[in-house]
């Protein structure tokens, strides 16, 4: 029988700290990992140094992307899901002035960040995001293990073409699923929905009542990273002194409305008179809010990475205000189960690393997940919900990652938006359509997307060596 990677909604979206999945939460889960490396082999108590190498886009855009922070966090044991991100900078401060590490919280170590930590700008051979840990031990002997961030926080120890080997993903899903036409035959054979299909799987997994409480979950850390965006003021850390937008846009769109607390804020936005412009407004304030958020080292939701954490919750959101006032957690569940199965569609196919792929592997899958996932709230069927996913891509393909400075501010913050208003567009433009002619399907695009990511120079996969990042004098920010 084929063996198809398993890849679980949770899987694809993943509670994390930004600025960035690939080069924050990789590397931080990589550290992590390499701790539990030493544990088994029984020579945890023996190390008396530790070194890092971080190579290629690791190196190139690390210092943006906090991946020297993230790195030294995780072999702090600070996890990225519960830890208090008011504590980041006290601790690595911390670091800096004393010289030493408190390794796993369980041992103190001589530790310089300076000369600890190297950015190396050659790549390794099989990943553009590799990094390389290594120790010396008391008695003189040296060890070392190298990991691959390859997109969303996903960590492998082998290149992307073997890596599913090394995914303990690999058991039998009740609906395997490789491709989208094999998904859109389940539902045809089963009668259900793209969301109870995927459902069946999740179940397969874990209980029902697991799914809901990690769904709830994570709505609930994608609703408090709006929140907190359209609620703080001031200027993004980095350099480029990039002024926070959405909370004057929030400012402006809320008017007087009452409330005291992120569920409350909902209600608050649906009593305001949206008029057409407005929900044009209100989608980009809830995206940009979010990556605000992410760009500041807060916690948000891999969707698929952080870098496009933004497009899922705006789009989620504007069903909740200004499609369906009456939309419940079941609605968010079928949203967020559609849109998880349609960027793994997109990571066995191609990939969601901007390493790999340039942006459209980021803003174009996520825009293709949070098409999908309206789709089917709006009534469409598993085939009109797979022609908006397509239709989304479609129209990212080709969009190249060149952030300026490193940082994923400019142009990554304004993406999201744009990925939102192209995702609810390719959602009504489905509905208007039949999809059983449409002349792209989902598995084509997928398809041209990895195509396209093989094609495209290295200087517009995350490197700050090519487009707006070497355009803009960073002087003049």
């Amino acid at each position: 029988m084929r063996k198809i990677e398993c890849i679980s909604v949770f899987d694809m979206l993943k509670v994390g700290v930004g600025p960035s999945s690939s080069h924050t939460l990789g590397p931080w889960r990589a550290s992590q990992r390499w701790i539990d490396e030493l544990k088994k082999k029984e020579i945890f108590n023996e190390v008396e140094a530790i070194h890092i190498d971080l190579y290629g886009s690791l190196s190139l855009t690390g210092k943006g992307h906090a991946t020297d922070i993230a790195t030294i966090l995780g072999l702090c044991g600070h996890d990225p899901v519960t830890m208090d991100i008011d504590i980041i900078n006290p601790e690595i401060d911390k670091i800096r002035e004393t010289g030493k590490l408190s390794l796993n919280a369980e041992r103190t170590i001589d530790f310089s960040i300076k000369d600890d930590v190297k950015f190396n700008k050659n790549f390794l051979e099989f990943h553009p995001n590799g990094m390389t840990f290594r120790a010396t031990l008391k008695n003189g002997k040296k060890t070392s293990s190298s990991f691959y961030s390859i997109g969303g926080g996903f960590v492998v120890k082998k290149e992307r073409k073997n890596a599913s080997k090394k995914i303990k993903s690999f058991m039998e899903f009740p609906f395997s699923i490789e491709k989208a036409t094999e998904l859109l035959e389940y539902c045809d054979a089963e009668d259900k929905t793209i969301s109870e299909i995927v459902l069946e799987n999740e179940k397969s997994l874990r209980s029902e009542k697991e799914i809901d409480d990690g769904l709830r979950d994570i709505w609930k850390v994608m609703l408090e990273s709006m929140y907190i965006g359209c609620h703080t003021e001031g200027t993004l850390p980095g350099g480029l002194n990039v002024k926070r937008r959405s909370f004057e846009m929030h400012q402006r769109l809320i008017g007087d409305e009452k409330y005291d607390s992120p569920e409350s804020w909902i209600t608050a936005i649906r009593r305001t008179e949206v008029k057409f412009r407005q929900i044009l407004k209100w989608v980009s304030c809830f995206a940009i809010s979010v990556n605000e958020v992410n760009a500041s080292l807060g916690r948000v939701v891999t969707a698929p990475t952080n870098g496009s954490a933004g497009t899922l919750p705006s789009v989620m959101m504007y069903y909740m205000v200004i499609e369906n006032h009456e939309a419940t957690f079941k609605d968010l569940k079928r949203f967020m189960l559609v849109a998880g199965e349609i960027g793994s569609l997109f990571k066995k196919g191609a990939t969601i690393s901007a390493a790999m792929g340039g942006c459209q592997a980021e803003i174009g899958v996520s825009s293709a997940m949070a098409a999908g996932g309206l789709t089917e709230l709006l009534g469409g069927s598993p085939a009109q919900v797979l022609m908006a996913a397509e239709i989304a891509m479609e129209h990212h393909l080709g969009l190249t990652c060149d952030p300026i400075g490193g940082l994923v501010q400019v142009p990554c913050i304004e993406r999201n938006a744009m990925g939102a208003i192209k995702a609810i567009n390719a959602a009504e433009i489905a509905l208007e359509s039949d999809a059983t002619k449409a002349k792209v399907p989902l598995d084509k695009v997928i398809a041209t997307m990895w195509d396209t990511a093989k094609d495209m120079n290295s200087k517009y996969k995350e490197t700050s060596e090519g487009g707006l990042a070497v355009k803009v004098n960073l002087s003049d920010c």
